[in-house]
């Protein structure tokens, strides 16, 4: 059976940015890293693949060695259910520090309290409590 995850490439960053949200999203854990090793493509120690479970979802990221002439984009973005304002509150404050609001936390009419963001490393992030 085809299983489907999403796949988040970084340029460096990639352990930084899986410890940074299995700490502040509840539930959730780096399952497995593989490294690049010596004269392998890619630096030595850096992040050949890593699978996190981010909320119970799955995710993967690596860190790419080529570099590229693009980066994330809000059009595809993590949307994670809270289940208190507090943890929303939380969560919003802590993925936002060094990123920046693409919606702030406010009562859309589709949600009472919704908010849109990019973290510091440029992943992007709806943050709802239905």
């Amino acid at each position: 059976m085809a299983t489907a995850a999403p796949f988040l490439m970084f340029e460096g960053k990639a352990e930084e940015a899986l410890t940074f949200y299995c700490k502040t999203i509840p539930g959730s854990r780096i399952v497995e890293v593989d490294r690049y090793g010596a004269g392998q493509p890619g630096p030595e120690g850096s992040i050949k693949l890593a699978r996190a479970e981010i909320a119970g979802l799955e995710v993967l990221a690596s860190d790419s060695y080529v570099k590229h002439a693009f980066t994330f984009t809000p059009s595809v973005s993590l949307f994670v259910t809270c289940t208190s304002e507090d943890e929303q509150s939380r969560i919003v404050q802590d993925l936002g520090e060094g990123g920046g609001i693409l919606m702030p936390l406010d009562n859309y009419g589709f949600s009472r309290r919704f908010a849109w963001l990019n973290d510091r490393f440029g992943v992007s992030w709806q943050i709802n409590l239905p």
